[in-house]
């Protein structure tokens, strides 16, 4: 069962008009063929790791014992956070604190989706598991790229449906910022960077928050289409010096938006026979925020009204593995979901990989409060409060840990 969502993204918007000169666009182009028109990004020093825990937190401190777990300072204390919750473009933030009756049992184990880990080896769940206050639960990451959140929630829907854990905190978290080329303008005004997370639990069928079925799909013939070059065993293993440029990402943009929105389509499509909705039964279609057009030519081929498909990237850009829990926080936010709603969830990313998931929409409870982005680190939320003096151990594998 779905119970809970979370969302966090660092720092002040940067709107379209802050992008480098010598990229040369402008608010008008990217909005034209985007539908973005800003993105967050990391301050220097500030990793995945550290952008999965501000979000990972705002759920786990509904747990008993978690709340004040460890005495380390936090070290994101004062960094400050951007909202992304009702707040329009340029406002300072507008956030939601929602209550969840019923989050009162810990957490079990933890799994980051993630496509740029704190580092090669070791993996970053463990580090974030530890500095949250988890104790030795089981944490690991995966690597399906922007698909990472759908893969995580079958995931972790099978570690619990099996009897191993009662609850399990998938976080999907990328910080994108950290491997795009300051030459590449076509990746530099989609990317952002931010983290979402979810609380999935034990229930019983026909409960609010139930994953009714999942559709997932690879095909690696494809693995060149969307890729970092340089940096893994790969290029290490060869004689050769990597050539210029292969630490940053690369993407070939009109074959991958090809491949997104056929895809993406025929496992929406696949789904919905097996779960047995038709389209229009479909109350909200939540696609990985990947582009708007790509999102638009989904929606149409599914035969999904557009007004029912749930959009954020116009404020935080294609955000990777944490897109689809952003965008869902924030929709809850705003209180545009009903308990027990017909939810569609579908992602592709690199690898090639992409997935669909159908759930019904868990009961929430969100109430609004306004915060100054300056001061305090702002917040998204759905399901869970966060406690107004969160402590944690200050362990993100920078410190020798």
């Amino acid at each position: 069962m779905l119970e809970a969502v979370a969302g966090w993204v660092p720092g002040e918007p940067v709107p379209n008009g802050a992008l480098p000169a010598e990229w040369e666009v402008d608010d008008a182009w990217i909005r034209k063929r985007t539908g973005i028109a800003g993105r967050h990004r990391a301050a220097p020093g500030m990793s995945t790791g550290d952008i999965a825990y501000e979000a990972a937190r705002l759920l786990v401190a509904a747990a008993p014992g978690l709340a004040d777990a460890g005495a380390g300072a936090d070290m994101l204390a004062g960094a400050g956070a951007a909202l992304v919750g009702a707040a329009p473009m340029g406002a300072a933030s507008v956030g939601a604190a929602p209550v969840r009756v019923g989050a009162a049992r810990g957490v079990d184990a933890v799994v980051l989706a993630t496509a740029t880990p704190d580092h090669l080896c070791p993996g970053t769940a463990p580090a974030l598991a530890a500095r949250l206050g988890l104790g030795t639960v089981p944490a690991f990451d995966i690597g399906a790229v922007c698909s990472g959140f759908v893969y995580g929630l079958a995931v972790c829907h099978g570690l619990v449906v099996s009897g191993l854990y009662e609850r399990v905190l998938l976080v999907g978290a990328d910080v994108y910022s950290t491997w795009l080329d300051p030459r590449d303008r076509s990746s530099g005004v989609v990317f952002g960077d931010g983290a979402g997370a979810a609380l999935i639990g034990a229930g019983e069928a026909g409960d609010p928050g139930e994953l009714l079925a999942f559709d997932l799909g690879s095909d690696g013939t494809g693995y060149d289409l969307i890729t970092v070059p340089g940096g893994g065993a790969r290029s290490r293993s060869v004689p050769e010096a990597a050539a210029e440029g292969d630490e940053f990402f690369r993407m070939r943009g009109r074959a991958v938006y090809q491949h997104a929105v056929e895809r993406m389509t025929g496992s929406c499509r696949s789904l919905l026979r097996t779960v047995g909705w038709d389209a229009a039964e479909v109350d909200h279609f939540v696609p990985h925020q990947a582009n708007a057009r790509i999102l638009r030519a989904v929606a149409q081929r599914v035969g999904i009204d557009g007004r029912r498909c749930v959009t954020h990237l116009d404020r935080v850009g294609n955000t990777g593995a944490a897109s689809i829990p952003l965008a869902l926080a924030d929709a809850d936010a705003r209180g545009r979901f009903l308990t027990g709603d017909r939810m569609l969830l579908t992602a592709f990313g690199g690898g090639l990989t992409w997935g669909t998931v159908a759930l019904r929409w868990p009961a929430t409870t969100t109430s609004a409060t306004t915060t100054s982005a300056t001061t305090t680190p702002a917040t998204t939320t759905s399901g869970a409060a966060r406690p107004e003096n969160s402590r944690a151990t200050a362990l993100d594998g920078r410190n020798g840990s």
